[in-house]
C-alpha cells in the first residue's frame, strides 16, 4: 500500500494537535494598549461604584468655598469674590488664579482621568520626566484651543448667554447656568465612560484610525475636553470672570483669560506627574511587568470620573432641585 495518501485522507488531521497560536496585544491609540485585564467587570463594577460613592460625599460648598476661595484669597491678597476685578492686567492674574483654585472643583476633577496615559515610560531619569511632559504639552494644545475660541466668543456675545445669568436657585426649576452646566459635563462625563470602556476592551476604540496616523491625537482630544469644562462651569470664581470677559466685549482679552484658567486648572496635575516622573521609576518600572495594569488604571481613571459627572450633574442636581426623587447624599453635604 502506498505511504503518500495526505493525512486527511486517512481521517486525521494534524494540525488539530498543534496549539493555537496566540494574537498579540495591540495598542491602538494613548488609551488603549492592548493588554486587557481578565476581570474586567469587576474593574467595571468597582469604578462605577467609586464614582457613585464620590457623587454621594461629594460637598460643593467645601470644596468652591473653603478651598477654592480660601486659594485664590491667599494668592491674591485680598477676597476674590468681593473685590473688583479693575483692568485687564488684574483679569489676567485672576483667570490663572481662579483656575489653579478650581483644580478640585466639581468639574474639573475628571482632569484626573487623562493621568493614566501619562504614567507609563522608562529609562533614566530625564527621559521619564521628558516622556511625561509630552502628552502634557498636547494635553494643552487642545485644551488651549477650545478655550480660546470659547473666552472670545464670550468677548462678543457673553452678555446673553446662559452662563452670565445670577439668579439664585429656587425648588423646582433650573437656572439656565445650571441648565448648560448639566448638559456639558454629562455629556462629558459619557464620552469619558466611554473612553474608559473602550481601554478595557468593552467596546471599539474611538480613536483606532486616526491615531495610526496621529498617535497624540486622543490627549489632544482630552484636552479639548479640559477645555470644554469652561462651556458648563458654574464656579463662583469662574462666573466673576466670565462676567468680566463679557462685560469687556473683548474678544482677545475674553481668549486669553479663558486660556490662563484652564492652564491654572492643570498646573497641579501637571506638576505632580513631572514629580513622580522624576522621582520614581519604580511606578514605570511595575506597569511594564505587566501591561494589563496600565489598563485597569486608564479605565478606572476614565470611568470614575465619567460616572461622577453624569450623576453629579444630571441626577443629584436636579434631585437637590427638587426637579426629580430623593438622592443619597453625606449629613455634610
Amino acid at each position: 500500500m502506498s505511504s503518500s495518501l495526505r493525512p486527511e485522507q486517512l481521517g486525521h488531521d494534524d494540525s488539530a494537535e498543534l496549539p493555537p497560536v496566540a494574537t498579540p496585544a495591540q495598542a491602538t491609540s494613548a488609551f488603549v494598549n492592548g493588554h486587557f485585564p481578565r476581570r474586567r467587570w469587576r474593574v467595571v463594577g468597582f469604578s462605577a461604584l467609586a464614582g457613585f460613592l464620590l457623587t454621594v460625599i461629594w460637598s460643593a460648598s467645601f470644596v468652591d468655598g473653603v478651598i477654592g476661595d480660601t486659594t485664590a484669597n491667599a494668592i491674591l491678597g485680598h477676597d476674590a469674590k468681593e473685590t473688583a476685578i479693575t483692568g485687564a492686567a488684574a483679569g489676567i492674574v485672576f483667570a490663572f488664579v481662579s483656575g489653579l483654585a478650581g483644580t478640585f472643583t466639581a468639574c474639573n476633577i475628571a482632569v484626573f482621568g487623562t493621568v493614566a496615559p501619562m504614567v507609563g515610560g522608562a529609562g533614566g531619569r530625564w527621559q521619564r520626566v521628558l516622556t511625561t511632559l509630552r502628552p502634557i504639552l498636547w494635553l494643552a494644545v487642545g485644551m488651549i484651543v477650545v478655550s480660546a475660541v470659547y473666552g472670545a466668543v464670550v468677548g462678543l456675545v457673553g452678555t446673553g448667554m446662559p452662563q452670565f445669568d445670577e439668579a439664585a436657585t429656587r425648588p423646582g426649576e433650573i437656572p439656565g447656568r445650571l441648565g448648560q452646566a448639566m448638559v456639558v459635563f454629562g455629556l462629558i462625563g459619557l464620552v469619558m465612560t466611554y473612553l474608559g470602556m473602550a481601554s478595557l476592551g468593552f467596546v471599539r476604540d474611538p480613536f483606532r484610525r486616526i491615531a495610526a496616523r496621529f498617535p497624540n491625537a486622543p490627549l489632544v482630544f482630552m484636552g479639548a475636553l479640559v477645555g470644554a469644562f469652561l462651556i458648563g462651569r458654574p464656579f463662583p470664581l469662574f462666573r466673576k470672570l466670565f462676567r468680566d470677559a463679557a462685560d469687556s466685549g473683548n474678544p482677545l482679552y475674553g481668549a486669553g483669560a479663558f486660556v490662563l484658567q484652564s492652564i491654572g486648572n492643570i498646573v497641579v496635575l501637571a506638576v505632580l506627574m513631572l514629580v513622580i516622573a522624576f522621582t520614581s521609576g519604580r511606578l514605570q518600572r511595575w506597569f511594564a511587568a505587566e501591561p494589563r495594569r496600565l489598563s485597569v488604571l486608564t479605565g478606572a481613571a476614565m470611568i470614575i470620573p465619567g460616572v461622577f459627572l453624569v450623576l453629579y450633574w444630571d441626577v443629584r442636581l436636579p434631585a437637590m432641585l427638587d426637579i426629580i426623587g430623593w438622592f443619597p447624599v453625606a449629613p455634610w453635604v
